[in-house]
């Protein structure tokens, strides 16, 4: 099988997760690439059906590793979500199974307050975003103000990059956009703790693919949504925020195209 990258060739509703769980049992690791919990993959095992976000469906199988690479924008709360319903269904999560990306960005409450609060604002105008702060949070990472998973685990990093952001945001949501501001400290604890909770899981993924390709491992890179959603390529300005075709495996991963040999497209009839 070698290294496969799966991804949709329309709009994210081309049944991606059955071929995703098809190809998964032949691959040693299975990494995200990009996107957020605003698509998802589901699937149906031995009569349960299971509904992914962020966690790569590979996860349902035991003996492989399971990857989230630096191109998705993660909300932690979502995150552990999928891992306790996935441990309350008897499939055992951990470090050792899964891992995230110490530069994934992180989606922080002002992004989803900015993410809805816009999106009403707009009236008929409307995009049809999420409301779950995948735009704003990719904006911070142009930006380069955005927080990674790594600074939820430095409490003075974070804290000092949360009050910077929330001097803008704020503004921004009161002003502009008629809403309540938000208050640091409670936003700071919150994610203080997190980060405790997240930090067995942060890893370099780059690194740990290297050393797959390396030993000879087979990897499977499983894309979100669809190439018309793409932030370049697709029905702009429906699309999505980033980028979910072939390419963006290597940027959201942190490898080299050479490494990329098959690329599935899946095709909704």
């Amino acid at each position: 099988m070698t290294n496969t990258v799966v991804v949709g060739t329309q709009w994210g509703d081309e049944g991606k997760g059955k071929v995703v769980d098809m190809l998964t049992a032949r691959a040693d690791l299975v990494v995200r690439f990009q996107g957020g919990a605003n698509a998802g993959h589901t699937l149906v095992v031995e009569g349960k059906q299971f509904i992914f976000h962020i966690v790569p469906s590979g996860i349902l199988y035991e003996d492989k590793k399971c990857l989230i690479g630096n191109g998705l924008v993660v909300d932690p709360h979502v995150f552990f979500e999928e891992i306790d319903k996935l441990e309350k269904a008897g499939i055992p999560i951990g470090p050792e199974r899964l891992s995230i990306s110490s530069k994934v960005q992180i989606i922080m409450p002002y992004h989803k307050a900015v993410d809805i609060a816009r999106e009403n604002a707009k009236g008929k105008a409307k995009i049809g975003t999420t409301g779950r702060g995948i735009g704003p949070c990719y904006e911070d990472k142009v930006a380069r103000t955005g927080i990674r998973a790594v600074d939820l685990t430095e409490p003075e990093v974070l804290e000092e990059k949360v009050r910077a952001a929330l001097e803008e945001k704020n503004f921004y949501l009161k002003e502009f956009l008629k809403t309540e501001p938000l208050e640091a400290g409670p936003i700071v604890k919150e994610f203080i703790a997190l980060g405790e909770k997240l930090r067995p899981y942060i890893t370099d993924v780059s690194v740990e693919l290297d050393q797959a390709i390396k030993a000879g491992k087979h990897i499977l890179f499983e894309g979100a949504q669809g190439t018309h959603l793409d932030i370049d390529h697709g029905t702009y300005p429906f699309v999505t925020s980033s980028n979910p075709v072939a390419g963006a495996a290597c940027a959201g991963t942190g490898i080299g195209p050479k490494h990329l040999h098959h690329i599935v497209g899946i095709v909704k009839a």
